[in-house]
């Protein structure tokens, strides 16, 4: 039973699958990833309806179970709909790694596509296998009507695109070990942990994280598997419209001993304080912050992929004449110099010429 902390998901991700790390080149370049082991497995994922997107613009992010030393437990941490933190990004879902009998949590990030996450099968786009719900095209975004609800939100950036499943199919939370999925990451999957462009989670589903650590109904020794809040519309709201409760729980959940329990606890207490996740305050070099939420998006042709970018106006340039304002008519009339600060606002007339005076003869 050992604390295993790490600085980035790449090396998380290596840990959970037991590999080996001393031949990895130098990995992300932001801290976002914590792995911490527990002696038993988490529960299975529980049932439940994804709420409807809140607005244009967000992208669907997974529940998982986490762990908290303050009462030895697994608690869930609702799925909901998040704003990525950059033009372009997508969401890898963390999950549950088994390693030398133990399970070790992978962080999940942010990254240009979408890279491994254990081959859990969370629903809604997140088959086990990269994200079925959407994609990025030109600084849109663009959803598949199969896998999201859409019905909160009038866009026309949709197409459909069947899938084999919608919500999950089994329960298995984890990867590896007995009873646990037996994907493994590709060449390619792996690159991309190692990747410049990972961006650790937003403060926001930080925060969401934070507070399911609160609520004693999202506890596994309370729910038995079935969380009091499943799903939120929007992260870190977990009350008022918008927030699910879970239907079912595929297995009722059991809790381990409690001599099993109180070992994790003091092996992580042990190991000293952990490394926070640092929240995507900030993105890579040449990234492009995310635009706002907006509800009317860019329209594009339903039932199809677009193939062509909306026409976007383009940013107001300081200093330029505006375009609705007509530049100003030119006059015949010669210029008139401009008036000093010292000089009165109006002209004054010029004043007579001297009057010649004749001498007089001289004698």
């Amino acid at each position: 039973m050992r604390y295993l902390a790490s600085t980035t998901a790449s090396l998380a991700l290596l840990l959970g699958l037991g590999l080996a790390i001393g031949s990895a080149p130098a990995v992300a370049r932001a801290q976002i990833s914590i792995g911490i082991t527990v002696g038993f497995a988490p529960p299975e994922l529980p049932i439940y309806d994804q709420p409807p997107m809140p607005e244009y613009g967000y992208i669907w992010t997974p529940g998982y179970w986490a762990w908290d030393d303050d009462f030895g437990d697994y608690y869930w941490v609702p799925g909901s709909w998040v704003q990525p933190p950059a033009v372009g990004l997508l969401w890898t879902p963390g999950y549950w790694g088994w390693r030398d009998g133990d399970y070790v949590f992978n962080q999940g990030y942010w990254a240009p596509t979408v890279g491994f996450y254990g081959g859990i099968d969370y629903g809604y786009g997140y088959g086990g296998q990269g994200y079925e719900g959407g994609y990025w095209q030109h600084g849109n975004l663009y959803y598949n009507s199969t896998v999201n609800n859409l019905t909160n939100v009038r866009i026309t950036n949709v197409y459909n695109r069947s899938v084999s499943h919608v919500t999950t199919v089994n329960g298995v939370s984890f990867n590896g070990g007995s009873g646990g999925v037996s994907a493994r990451p590709t060449q390619a999957q792996l690159a991309l942990a190692h990747g410049r462009r990972v961006v650790a989670p937003t403060a926001l589903q930080l925060r969401q994280r934070t507070l399911a650590a609160t609520i004693p109904g999202n506890r596994a020794s309370i729910n038995h598997g079935k969380p009091a809040i499943a799903a939120t519309s929007r992260p870190a709201v977990l009350k008022g419209p918008g927030v699910v409760q879970a239907k079912a729980a595929p297995a009722v959940y059991r809790a381990p001993p409690p001599a099993l329990v109180a070992k994790t606890v003091a092996a992580h207490k042990a190991a000293g304080p952990t490394a926070p996740v640092v929240a995507a305050t900030s993105v890579s070099s040449g990234a492009t912050p995310a635009p706002r939420a907006r509800s009317r998006p860019p329209t594009a042709a339903s039932g199809s992929p677009p193939t062509a970018r909306t026409h976007q106006p383009a940013p107001a340039v300081v200093g330029a004449t505006p375009a609705h304002r007509a530049p100003p008519a030119q006059s015949s009339a010669p210029p008139t110099a401009r008036v000093g600060p010292e000089q009165p606002s109006t002209r004054q007339a010029a004043p007579p010429p001297p009057t010649r005076v004749t001498p007089a003869p001289r004698p």
